[in-house]
């Protein structure tokens, strides 16, 4: 008998436990509105450096000249990270590439996927499961004709009053044949939050 209601009121502790335990909501937010969690580099960051860079590159008389009757041919490198922060520059990386894109003045070649294609390519020439008169010809690619890369750096200052993140973006596009830099430019973000003091 003490058993039994020993379980039985285990149970209802469990249950009223169950009952009492919050449930989380997951709500879409707008994935263009400001980010104020921390100062931290984030998405709105990662947004304004992409989009400021891509117009000064895309308006730029310098290109221009060099888009005006035909669509260079570029690789974009992977932003490099020399902040003290972890930072997917990858994002940052694919984020410029995609608005030069579909800016209509650029055509890439995907350095990170030369491996695959090679071994595409190789599967076609040598598997023998491919129709030869079908099969994509080695030599055939064309290669880059600039190259656009960059840097994201960053200063942090703190006090007992307040901690300040100063961030600077730079971003450079270099001929491959000549080694000249056509363009650059750079894009700069500062970030304060004031420290809460506890107690009266």
């Amino acid at each position: 008998m003490n058993k039994l209601m020993l379980a039985t009121a285990l149970g209802l502790a469990l249950t009223m436990a169950a009952g009492c335990a919050q449930k989380s909501v997951v709500r879409y937010g707008d994935a263009t509105a400001v980010e104020t969690t921390d100062i931290s580099f984030g998405s709105t960051d990662l947004q304004k450096v992409a989009g400021e860079m891509t117009d000064s590159l895309v308006l730029s008389p310098v290109v221009g000249t060099l888009t005006q009757n035909k669509r260079p041919v570029m690789f974009v490198e992977r932003i490099k990270n020399k902040t003290s922060e972890h930072i997917d520059t990858e994002s940052i990386t694919d984020s410029v590439s995609t608005k030069l894109l579909r800016s209509g003045k650029f055509r890439f070649v995907d350095m990170s996927r030369v491996e695959a294609a090679r071994e595409q390519m190789k599967f076609q020439q040598e598997g023998g499961m491919v129709d030869s008169t079908k099969a994509v010809q080695f030599g055939k690619q064309i290669g880059a004709e600039y190259m656009l890369y960059g840097n994201l750096s960053s200063i942090v200052k703190s006090n007992k009053d307040k901690s300040d993140v100063y961030y600077k973006f730079t971003l450079r596009l270099m001929d491959l044949e000549s080694g000249l830099v056509e363009w650059a430019d750079e894009t700069e973000i500062r970030k304060t939050k004031a420290k809460e003091s506890v107690g009266w």
